[in-house]
């Protein structure tokens, strides 16, 4: 796919719009309500603020969340010298997209973008801009599915060259972890070595009680139920790639830019690993 990006046409923008549930939340959405975006609904504030009744500090994690993959990217499109980017769970647009940061660093970076979530469409345009080397794409599709995301991606990436895979904050919504591991692995068999997995996920490994109260009430309300895993859990999901320093941690301690006096360990961790 080009830098000219092809609009959604008409008629299937109409219908994918028409599925938007605005009475029931929505994870996208929500994470936008904590890191101060626009595009949410009243439920998912009402559901947000009952969530952060039981997790006060998650607001943090969604910002580490959001530097950590800032990060990572930068990392990869740069010493690591990855010019493709599956991005698989994409969320709302906000500051420093993944193509944002990789084309900053590498301008011929190819992204496509994965979401199911009809409102993340609707603000594809932000994400589809790329500049004039480069190219972006997004395709709507459900983490369950990876044939379906393989065959989309296949149309703007060259999957016999080195793509990074990033999956934050999604394979959550995968609640039996042998499946999740297995869509992990089946999306890296389709690329070559030299290909990197970058994961994010919540745990129980900060503020576990609280948490678990938190996914309780979430999967009680009628969203699409999530599930937390502890730190031996995700190490399951890197299996058969090799970590990068330091491992599997909390998002906030992965390459930090900050002083260590002024980190704090957040619900979320992540690492990022090398297809050998």
């Amino acid at each position: 796919m080009s830098d000219a990006t092809t609009p959604t046409p008409d008629d299937e923008g109409v219908a994918r719009t028409a599925r938007l549930r605005t009475d029931v939340s929505h994870s996208a959405r929500i994470w936008n309500y904590w890191l101060g975006g626009k595009d949410h609904y009243p439920v998912d504030e009402e559901v947000g603020d009952q969530i952060l009744g039981f997790v006060p500090a998650l607001p943090r994690s969604a910002v580490a969340d959001r530097q950590f993959l800032a990060r990572a990217v930068r990392h990869l499109a740069g010493e690591a010298g990855i010019r493709q980017f599956l991005d698989i769970g994409t969320g709302l647009p906000t500051a420093d997209n993944t193509h944002e940061v990789a084309q900053r660093v590498a301008p011929d970076a190819r992204i496509v973008y994965v979401d199911n979530d009809p409102l993340v469409l609707t603000h594809a345009h932000a994400l589809l801009t790329s500049s004039r080397e480069g190219a972006t794409d997004y395709i709507e599709a459900d983490v369950h599915n990876p044939e379906t995301i393989l065959e989309g991606a296949a149309r703007t990436l060259d999957l016999s060259q080195p793509v990074a895979i990033t999956m934050l904050g999604i394979i959550n919504f995968v609640l039996d972890t042998d499946e999740a591991v297995a869509i992990v692995r089946r999306l890296l068999d389709a690329v070559p070595s030299g290909s990197y997995l970058v994961i994010s996920h919540p745990t129980t490994e900060v503020d576990g009680d609280a948490m678990k109260s938190a996914v309780e009430y979430w999967n009680s309300q009628g969203s699409a139920p999530m599930t937390l895993r502890s730190r031996d859990d995700l190490v399951r999901l890197f299996e058969g790639v090799e970590l990068l320093e330091p491992g599997i941690v909390s998002c906030s301690r992965w390459r930090p830019e900050t002083p260590e006096a002024e980190i704090v360990e957040v619900t979320h961790f992540g690492g990022v690993g090398r297809k050998p």
